[in-house]
């Protein structure tokens, strides 16, 4: 499951032929628009199931989707609380300079010096940056924005975050 990547949430049922309300953990909740038609896994009980997306809809901030392997509310109620995720074949396009999440977490957070600060335990998700937090080797965690005046660097491909360390911080 490591190369499977989390696009939602299904909160709940919606009518009775099979649809499902999902809670979008992407960016933007139109990339659904594209998995029609294709391969989409849902964890329940820690197994992936593949199913196939037949329809989208959106209504406020939810996606409603209709599965192609299922018709009925009563083949869907016990998917609440279930991830929905896709392959990186069917992820969005990055542009550059973009990465997703999952793939920075557990790096090594440096400074300008690259004198070692810490790992990047996760990622805190806010309305107007991400925050980074970066657990100490002392056990603490220090929270920092995710803005160009402290992220200076994301290289994923060396697994390093290189920060500044604005007065305050730490």
């Amino acid at each position: 499951m490591d190369d499977l990547l989390r696009v939602g949430v299904i909160t709940t049922t919606h009518g009775i032929k099979g649809e499902v309300k999902v809670f979008p953990t992407t960016d933007d909740a139109r990339r659904f628009d594209d998995l029609v038609g294709k391969e989409i896994f849902l964890i329940y009980k820690k197994e992936a199931i593949s199913l196939h997306v037949e329809n989208v809809k959106y209504f406020k901030n939810i996606v409603i989707l209709k599965f192609k392997e299922y018709n009925n509310i009563n083949e869907v109620e016990m998917f609440r609380k279930c991830d929905l995720m896709v392959s990186r074949e069917n992820a969005v396009k990055l542009e550059e300079g973009e990465y997703f999440i999952c793939d920075i977490i557990g790096a090594d957070v440096v400074d300008e010096e690259e004198k070692y600060i810490g790992k990047l335990g996760d990622v805190m998700e806010t309305g107007a940056n991400n925050v980074f937090i970066i657990e100490l080797e002392n056990g603490e965690e220090v929270l920092f924005p995710s803005i160009p005046d402290c992220i200076k660097k994301v290289d994923v491909e060396n697994h390093k975050v290189i920060a500044h360390v604005m007065p305050g911080l730490m």
